[in-house]
């Protein structure tokens, strides 16, 4: 029993140091960023233009109702994305593009979000 109890130290050590060795969210140890190809300051155009804060509150954009959709302040630290999706970049993306073909019947509506669009608001997302 004492030995089961050592090993499970042994891993529980051994994971903490490679949380560690991690950049902890995201985006790429290599400084590429969270969402390669996006642009956070387009994003934060983008999530004006197509009303993300008319249900979402979005940090560094004025919403106009908190009640509606889950508040998106520090997205990056969340596990899932619509509860259910692993919160990745690509996952963030395909949702924004077509949350519907993701869940149906969700309260978040297909937007016609382009894939750059898409890109730069994830970028957004991931930065703040």
């Amino acid at each position: 029993m004492k030995a089961r109890k050592v090993a499970m130290a042994a891993a529980a050590i051994a994971t903490a140091m490679c949380v560690a060795a991690c950049d902890g969210g995201p985006g790429g140890a290599d400084g590429s960023g969270p969402v390669p190809g996006g642009d956070p300051e387009a994003g934060s155009a983008a999530i004006i233009e197509y009303g993300c804060a008319s249900c979402h509150t979005i940090p560094g954009v004025e919403s106009i109702s908190r009640t509606i959709g889950p508040d998106l302040t520090g997205f990056d630290d969340q596990i899932y994305i619509a509860g259910q999706l692993p919160n990745r970049p690509e996952e963030l993306i395909r949702w924004l593009q077509n949350p519907q073909e993701i869940v149906p019947g969700t309260a978040m509506p297909n937007m016609g979000v382009t894939q750059q669009d898409a890109r730069d608001i994830a970028a957004y997302l991931y930065d703040q």
